[in-house]
């Protein structure tokens, strides 16, 4: 399964490095880092409403903000400003890039890593890359305010996880103890059957719920897709011929249902199939799904990062 994310092997980091548009920052590189500020928990958005009759507010929803990160670090190329320049302009591109500068769907991808975690990844907009002096240029010396806004304020893994399922690891279920919701049951599956011959069991290693990448591959009709923890359902009234595709995104800022990688098909979900709503909650879970498939060659693929709050 392929994602619309970049397909370049990524840099391998060490702990306390940082990666953006392919330039290493952080202990080892070229780049120093003095200080980073945003580690901690996002701002909140608290949407509190005035007392119209006395005094106080009362509490509304409290959303996360972006989570803006910012480096204190500095170009270190001793004797050689050429090259000091050159990794000042690299930086620069990504900040020009265009297919994330000028659409709305454009993510930027900022890679960190902590000591004793693996690598993980936060998505949004490298905002700012100030050389804040240039007195030392010559010398090869050049310091560096970097903003990185991080519009998706949870962390995720780097590893991408996949999963690829037939049409007939729904029927597997059939002979197994339902719950009482006899409809949601048939929807869902039942949990007693034996984990090893459920292939859509899925995990997210991290301490928050995560979001997956949906691409169902035809021939198949009438697709609907289901998480057994969440009870959430995602169903497309549509037919999709061999060869043929509908990929489903659902992280935020990137939730999109296109037909072949083009078509807008988000018409053809049904009012109870939320995107926004269809995520991988922490831990162990299982992804099922069913459809109209004669020839039993319709496939589900399913990625997904496990998430976190903290790098």
């Amino acid at each position: 399964m392929t994602t619309r994310e970049e397909q370049s092997p990524p840099i391998e980091l060490a702990p306390w490095q940082f990666e953006i548009g392919g330039v290493v920052l952080g202990r080892g590189s070229r780049i120093p880092i003095g200080d980073i500020d945003g580690l901690g928990a996002p701002p909140t958005r608290p949407q509190d409403v005035d007392n119209p009759t006395g005094d106080g507010t009362y509490p509304g929803q409290d959303f996360y903000g972006p989570r803006t990160l910012r480096f204190e670090a500095g170009i270190k190329t001793p004797g050689d400003p050429a090259a000091a320049a050159d990794l000042l302009a690299r930086l620069e591109l990504a900040v020009d890039d265009p297919a994330v500068r000028t659409r709305p769907e454009g993510r930027a991808v900022l890679r960190g890593r902590w000591p004793g975690h693996r690598t993980r990844r936060v998505y949004g907009r490298l905002r700012r890359v100030e050389a804040t002096s240039t007195a030392t240029a010559i010398n090869g010396w050049i310091p560096l305010d970097i903003e990185f806004a991080g519009l998706d304020p949870r962390w995720y893994d780097d590893e991408l996880s996949q999963l690829t399922l037939g049409l007939d690891q729904a029927a597997r279920h059939k002979d197994t103890d339902c719950t009482s919701d006899q409809v949601l049951s048939a929807l869902v599956g039942c949990e007693s059957a034996d984990p090893d011959d459920r292939p859509g069991w899925i995990t997210n290693q991290g301490n928050v719920s995560t979001w997956p990448s949906l691409r169902i591959h035809g021939p198949v009709a009438n697709p609907r897709i289901w998480n057994t923890a969440t009870r959430r359902v995602l169903e497309l009234g549509l037919s999709l011929r061999a060869g043929e595709w509908v990929e489903l995104e659902t992280r935020p800022g990137t939730r999109w249902a296109l037909r072949n990688g083009t078509v807008n098909v988000a018409n053809d979900l049904t009012p109870a199939s939320r995107l926004d709503l269809f995520d991988i909650p922490r831990g162990r879970s299982e992804i099922g799904w069913s459809g109209e498939d004669p020839s039993g060659t319709a496939r589900l693929g399913v990625s997904w990062r496990s998430a976190y709050t903290a790098l």
